[in-house]
Parts: C-alpha cells; structure tokens; sequence
C-alpha cells in the first residue's frame, strides 16, 4: 500500500485543520493506522491511531480531547480532525500503516512507530500564536 498525507497547513492557534490520509494499491482495512508527528529538532512521536475497523482508537496524551481519528475503509482513507490547535502542534505529520497488527493490538503496540512498515510523505502543520 502507498499513503499519500493531505491537508496541512498555517492555521492560527485555537484553531482546526482536518489531515487525510489516502491509501492505493491493495486493500488497507486489515492495517492498523496510525498518525505521528515530527517537530523540528525533536524524534517522531505518536498521536493517534485506529484498528482496522475503527473500533478502537487510541491518543497520546498531548491532543487527546482536541484531535480525532477516524477511517472510512470503504473510500481507503484515514483522517485525522484536530481542533484547539496549539503552537507545540507544529510538526510535519505522517500516516502509517501496519498490516501485523492484530486486532486487539492495544495502545502500547498502537504507539510504537517502529511496528509500522509503511509511511506516507508527511504534510506540514504549523499553528501561529
């Protein structure tokens, strides 16, 4: 599968951008999805992921509440809604896909970007203050 990330951009602090993330080539509803993201200067971290059935979604701590995951395997899409951005939102954010992962992979495994095979480019985000 190829991802392809959409829908970053320069958006003021309290405000909402929705990332996609579009997925070709084979079928990618058995793959656990997940978001991460890379600020300047700083290691990629996780922040959010969604089983392959949407069942189950997890967040880090940092934009639980504000951020929402959510997939349409039918269109092979992946989405990410993120609401009361903040400065420290700032960061090239990347999709990615695990095809291993069981269902009930759990938050641990969802978190570890090392479990990922596939990567989309990235899209940028950068929220003003």
């Amino acid at each position: 599968v190829q991802l392809q990330a959409s829908g970053g951009g320069l958006v003021q602090a309290g405000g909402s951008l929705r990332l996609t993330c579009a997925a070709s080539g084979r079928s990618f509803s058995r793959d656990l999805m997940g978001w991460f993201r890379q600020a300047p200067g700083k290691e990629r971290e996780f922040v959010a992921a969604i089983s392959r059935t949407g069942g189950s979604t997890y967040y880090s701590d940092s934009v639980k509440g504000r951020f929402t995951i959510s997939r349409d395997n039918a269109k092979k899409t992946v989405h990410l809604q993120m609401n009361s951005l903040k400065p420290d939102d700032t960061a090239i954010y990347y999709c990615a896909a695990d095809r291993n992962a069981i269902l009930t992979a759990g938050p641990a495994y969802s978190s570890e970007p090392g479990n990922y095979e596939t990567w989309g480019q990235g899209t940028l985000v950068t929220v003003s203050s």
